[in-house]
């Protein structure tokens, strides 16, 4: 499946846009975009990479995840083929040969994506739920809260919300998969004292 064949996120932005009431013009700029290009997007014109993804993300205060989720209706039961369309990942410096592929679609109560290649070192994220990276192939580092973790094949990482974390591929054909409890979810804590 091609990236083309990947679900149109534009809607998504655009009722994110309308609620937060900001003009096209604000969120693009917000973003670092141009307006132009914000509009093609929201019209399901043009397509997002992970990493403009990400800054339209920013600029509406939410998350890529949720903004990809809202791309379709959830379902009860879902196959996502592992031929699936993935997103193309850009980095702060703009240039990437990463991809992003959502493993769960629609707007679920769970998020999993798998990335492969290049992972952008210089983002942090803080997520307002849990979070596991899981690494399938290759080696990744982690720095969550302030320590550093080296993640081999089969290895995981749990990172409880709302801590600082951010993460990089070691090695080439790294493959990490990254499964939390959505941002829009609350969780409650029933330990028995």
């Amino acid at each position: 499946m091609s990236e083309a064949d990947a679900p149109l996120v534009g809607p998504g932005i655009r009722r994110r846009r309308r609620a937060l009431e900001l003009t096209l013009a604000e969120v693009a700029r917000r973003a670092g975009l141009s307006t132009p290009f914000l509009s093609q997007i929201e019209n399901g014109r043009s397509r997002p990479s992970m990493g403009s993804l990400q800054r339209i993300a920013d600029a509406l205060d939410t998350t890529a995840v949720q903004l990809l989720s809202t791309a379709e209706a959830p379902r009860p039961v879902d196959v996502v083929r592992g031929t699936s369309a993935s997103v193309r990942e850009t980095g702060t410096e703009g240039n990437s040969d990463g991809r992003m592929r959502p493993l769960v679609r629609g707007h679920q109560r769970l998020h999993a994506l798998e990335f492969t290649g290049d992972h952008d070192w210089g983002r942090e994220f803080r997520h307002r739920n849990d979070e596991i990276l899981y690494v399938a192939d290759g080696s990744a580092e982690v720095e969550a809260d302030g320590s550093f973790y080296r993640l081999e094949r089969g290895d995981t990482l749990y990172c409880a919300g709302g801590l600082v974390h951010r993460w990089r591929p070691i090695e080439p054909d790294t493959r990490v998969l990254v499964v939390g409890i959505g941002d829009h979810v609350q969780v409650t804590d029933e330990q028995s004292g």
